[in-house]
């Protein structure tokens, strides 16, 4: 009898194929002494830096303004959204801390064994970092886009984000919302091509790298930096989210085994998107929340409850710019802990969203990425793990807030009778 193979299946499995020849064509053509191959390899990693230049910025900032203009609640409703947004930040924040005190305690080692002078050092070292934190005003609306300054777009695109929502005028508030979507909705259309030629890019950032390697480039802070990644996730899944529910007067692992079918799925396909049917209607039948909190509150927590995203975000970043030359402060570390939370909100929900997030902030910096071409064949397994912890951290919301929201409609009721 012969067994079909699912064409999904069969698609990931040619995907594995090509990523796996693209990475071995890239070893040999770096460790190869072909001048015009490393040429082209350069060639291709400037180029893309180029595009993730170009689109990543107003993809953060749309990503932000839609999420915070699109849920409007009723006063029935504005209780639990206001619940939704301060849970879905603290345990956002809490995420990024996590992976800071980590970095602190680990200490990553660089990967270059030679520093060299370039503009990351520049950034961070001109003037004060209250200079740099007076930057968040804009000299006007196009100004973060076109200096790529990152701190100002986050923060321009919250007010715009939180400004719709209280325009008087129903039809301008539509209006404008839609703008904003459809932009949004182009731009991921544009980085959805560039995810299906991302194994150009992989070529190009990995022979670049191996030819670093080559020429006396330590790997041996890699390690490091991958542990500081899992153990943030661990950690804030299994430490900070049962802890969260334990103060709540929950029970934590029966929490988690309740929710393991559909934090089963999130590992797996690597889509807290994709998993939300699955996460709704197990939240609803195994842990009893009621529909009305699950099916506002989990929708809402997979645009903006990246709790593994933010530790990603802010461990990828700090890691590179230590080993391009950046005076790496706690002051500056704290910095990235917010920054990381706003741009983890603003992550864009595209396959190795998180990715892009780290590599659109480095190269607003003039940060190289090229030792993205190093973390990037250990991406697939770290996006699992976050997908997974971002599924746990949204059920962790869902179910503190139901339990609230029951607790009052029982007060409401008896205050009534």
């Amino acid at each position: 009898m012969c067994i079909q193979t699912h064409p999904k299946q069969k698609k990931k499995f040619n995907t594995a194929l090509v990523y796996l020849f693209i990475i071995l064509l890239a070893v040999v053509c770096g460790l190869s002494d072909f001048k015009p191959i490393h040429d082209i390899s350069f060639v291709i990693s400037d180029t893309f830096i180029k595009i993730f230049k170009c689109i990543s910025l107003p993809i953060i900032a749309l990503s932000i303004i839609v999420t915070l203009s699109q849920y409007s609640a009723d006063n029935g409703m504005r209780k639990i959204w206001q619940k939704s947004l301060f849970y879905t930040i603290s345990t956002t924040i809490v995420a990024a801390s996590v992976a800071f005190l980590l970095y602190l305690w680990i200490s990553p080692k660089n990967i270059a064994t030679t520093t060299e002078t370039n503009t990351a050092t520049q950034v961070v070292q001109q003037g004060s970092y209250f200079e740099y934190l007076s930057q968040l005003i804009p000299n006007n609306i196009f100004s973060p886009f076109l200096e790529h300054q990152v701190m100002a777009a986050l923060f321009l695109s919250i007010v715009v984000g939180i400004a719709i929502r209280y325009i008087p005028d129903n039809e301008s508030r539509r209006a404008i919302a839609n703008f904003f979507k459809g932009a949004h909705g182009l731009f991921l259309v544009v980085t959805g091509w560039v995810v299906k030629i991302i194994p150009i890019a992989l070529f190009g950032f990995i022979s670049t790298t191996v030819f670093q390697l080559k020429n006396g480039v330590d790997i041996k802070g890699l390690a490091g930096y991958l542990s500081v990644v899992v153990l943030a996730n661990i950690v804030q899944g299994f430490v900070i989210l049962p802890l969260f529910l334990y103060m709540n007067r929950i029970r934590p692992f029966v929490t988690m085994k309740a929710m393991l079918p559909a934090l089963s799925v999130a590992f797996f396909s690597k889509s807290s998107t994709g998993t939300l049917p699955v996460t709704m209607e197990t939240a609803e039948r195994n842990l009893n929340i009621s529909p009305k909190v699950s099916r506002f509150v989990l929708p809402l927590c997979t645009s903006i409850n990246m709790n593994g995203c933010a530790a990603f975000i802010f461990t990828t970043v700090i890691f590179l710019m230590q080993n391009n030359g950046a005076d790496i402060s706690l002051l500056t570390m704290m910095l990235w802990i917010i920054i990381a939370t706003i741009a983890a909100i603003g992550n864009a929900g595209v396959p190795m969203g998180c990715f892009f997030l780290s590599a659109s902030l480095l190269t607003s910096m003039n940060v190289p990425i090229t030792l993205l071409g190093l973390i990037l064949p250990f991406y697939s397994i770290i996006d699992m793990i976050e997908t997974a912890l971002n599924v746990w951290s949204d059920s962790c919301v869902a179910t503190v807030i139901d339990k609230h929201d029951k607790a009052d409609t029982v007060y409401q009721e008896e205050v009534v009778a």
